[in-house]
């Protein structure tokens, strides 16, 4: 029987000095980059938790929390192969994923292709199956006053387990 999931994920992270800005595994040349345990980046970490949701196994926090120093500075796209091993090992493959990375600056649309790829190819999918997409919120919040980046996530699962039952 064919099964199946959908997951969202939601990540927010604060802009800082002395930090890359690391998206989708593209580094964006900009002035600030995002503050975290890891490389903070926003954009996979939503993915990666809308995929952990549709699995229903929590957030990355659980599974990569941020008391471990094996994260320091971690490569966010080397955590999602991770979670893609883990959604492979249960039976289950990437039908697609649509993401939005929410920042007043800088611009992004120059570099979305590339994250498209990045993401893919960490999720073991085609690039036609992942979406990536960047707006403002017209300076309002805490991303219009560039304080940090917030980025959504939604992905839909195909797999062959039974409902209910995980491989």
């Amino acid at each position: 029987m064919n099964e199946i999931r959908i997951g969202h994920g939601y990540d927010v992270h604060r802009l800082a000095a002395d930090r890359p800005l690391i998206l989708g595994g593209v580094t964006v040349p900009y002035a600030l980059g995002l503050m975290g345990h890891s490389d903070a980046d926003v954009l996979v970490h939503a993915i990666m938790d809308a995929v952990l949701g549709a699995l229903a196994e929590g957030d990355i926090g659980h599974l990569f929390p941020d008391s471990d120093p094996t994260y320091t500075g971690a490569d966010s796209l080397k955590l999602c192969r991770q979670v893609c091993a883990l959604m492979r090992s249960r039976g289950y493959a990437i039908g697609n994923v649509d993401a939005t990375v929410i920042a007043q600056r800088p611009k992004l649309a120059p570099y979305l292709t590339a994250m498209r790829e990045n993401i893919a190819g960490a999720l073991e999918c085609d690039p036609s199956q992942v979406s990536v997409k960047a707006t403002t919120e017209e300076r309002l919040g805490f991303t219009g006053t560039e304080e940090g980046m917030a980025a959504h996530a939604v992905c839909l699962l195909t797999g062959t387990c039974p409902p209910g039952q995980m491989q």
